[in-house]
């Protein structure tokens, strides 16, 4: 029996250089983000979902809160509706903390990651 085939996760932008980032700029974020990170895993759990489920482009996505967003946007709309409350304000927060350079950093970090144009370098630098 084939297993079944993978799902795709999309990135616009990649949430681990932008975390990364904003953790060094302002440690305090973490504060903020934490308590989010540790509420998604929960509903993950609840919800009983799988990140193996999504093909993973690069060995630095492994661990990003990407896959859970996506699944859990496909499973609960209890989800959808707290994201929808939070996420225009952390996306908000991050705009602040962030420079425009460091978010386009990490949008072309992620098309490159999406069309598996890194090689093992670009892998390091983003650590």
């Amino acid at each position: 029996m084939n297993p079944p085939a993978r799902k795709n996760a999309v990135c616009n932008t990649c949430t681990i250089q932008l975390v990364n980032a904003a953790y060094r700029r302002a440690p305090w974020f973490r504060l903020v983000r934490e308590p989010l990170k540790a509420g998604m895993r929960l509903m993950a759990l609840l919800y009983r979902v799988d990140p193996g489920e999504y093909e993973v482009r690069t060995p630095s996505c492994y661990g990003c809160m990407r896959f859970y967003k996506v699944a859990l946007k496909e499973k609960s709309g209890l989800f959808c509706w707290l994201n929808g409350l939070v996420n225009p304000h952390f996306d908000a927060l991050i705009e602040r903390i962030l420079t425009e350079e460091e978010v386009q950093l990490a949008q072309a970090y992620a098309r490159a990651a999406m069309s598996g144009e890194l090689d093992s370098k670009d892998e390091d630098d983003q650590r």
